[in-house]
């Protein structure tokens, strides 16, 4: 029974993933859409190696999924896809700035070579505006939704999760923790994380339940459930930046500790860490509990976030 669970995760996963490849490589054309002029050769190759090839596309796998649970992406639904993909947009903006020189500095990702490595700062930086406006233009399109009501919920949610009193601001909170006198305190670690890496995953959940049109109870519960596997995902996340294998993961580690990041890794200890992990993905499959058997997947997904080695 758990494999044949494992086994339908892991081809809904891989499914999902081939899909938004798929779309993304369409969306990423050099072909001017409605309103443009040209686009630019180099910085569409910047936005196409920055977005295609490579990644789990776990937070386009919880929107889809979460639509799922009522009905919304039964049969491939080319709107929700779309959502999935300007979230997927943002992402990668976020990746792609996150590692310049004066944020993370990072030279890899995903096994290669970071855009302003592979290409240069200033069209990385660029890429990383585009792929973010771009993400609004996707979402907004009435391709993705024919509701006007359901675009707006959509473009709003994805804003807020974003912005200052989201990632854009847990980013900064993180900055200003590396240069701190005295460490962070646990409240003040989580806010932060929850900024900075949970609120894109808890927007997934609930972008899955605005396209599912989710009664104020049901998107709730799935509103709890993407805060838990957030908070899950960067605890395991700085788990693995301690013990993973940089082979696998494609990307420097061990990189926390000499930036000064804060993380709970740090404050609690492992055994502690991973505790607390377990208890989070407890925590989220609770959540999904009035969904019943229709929530299987994505309970899965917060025991794979938990579990993952890379």
């Amino acid at each position: 029974m758990q494999q044949d669970l494992d086994d339908d995760f892991a081809r809904r996963l891989v499914q999902v993933a081939d899909a938004v490849e798929a779309l993304l490589d369409s969306l990423l054309s050099l072909q001017a859409g409605q309103g443009e002029l040209v686009r630019p050769d180099w910085l569409i190759k910047a936005m196409r190696y920055a977005s295609l090839g490579g990644g789990k596309r776990l937070r386009p796998f919880l929107l889809v999924e979460s639509a799922r649970l009522f009905g919304a992406a039964d049969a491939a639904d080319t709107g929700v896809l779309r959502a999935a993909c300007a979230l997927e947009l943002l992402h990668c903006y976020s990746l792609v700035h996150d590692d310049l020189p004066a944020m993370d500095d990072d030279d890899l990702r995903r096994g290669r070579p970071t855009v302003h490595k592979a290409y240069d700062e200033a069209t990385a930086i660029l890429a990383g505006d585009a792929l973010l406006t771009y993400a609004f233009d996707v979402m907004a399109d009435e391709a993705t939704h024919p509701d006007p009501a359901v675009r707006i919920a959509l473009v709003a949610g994805l804003a807020r999760a974003a912005g200052p009193g989201g990632m854009a601001g847990g980013q900064m909170l993180d900055l200003m923790a590396e240069r701190a006198l005295e460490p962070l305190g646990r409240h003040d670690i989580e806010t932060l994380q929850a900024m900075k890496t949970g609120a894109l995953l808890r927007y997934a959940a609930e972008a899955g339940a605005i396209l599912g049109h989710a009664d104020a109870g049901q998107f709730a519960a799935l509103s709890a459930y993407g805060k838990a596997l957030g908070a899950a995902f960067q605890i395991a996340d700085d788990i693995l930046d301690e013990q993973g294998d940089e082979a696998a993961m494609g990307k420097r580690i061990a990189k926390d500790a000499g930036r000064n990041k804060a993380t709970l890794v740090s404050l609690l200890g492992i055994p502690e860490a991973i505790a607390l992990r377990d208890r989070l993905v407890q925590d989220a499959e609770s959540a999904l509990h009035g969904f019943g058997a229709r929530a299987e997947i994505l309970i899965e997904a917060a025991r794979f976030v938990a579990n993952r080695d890379r």
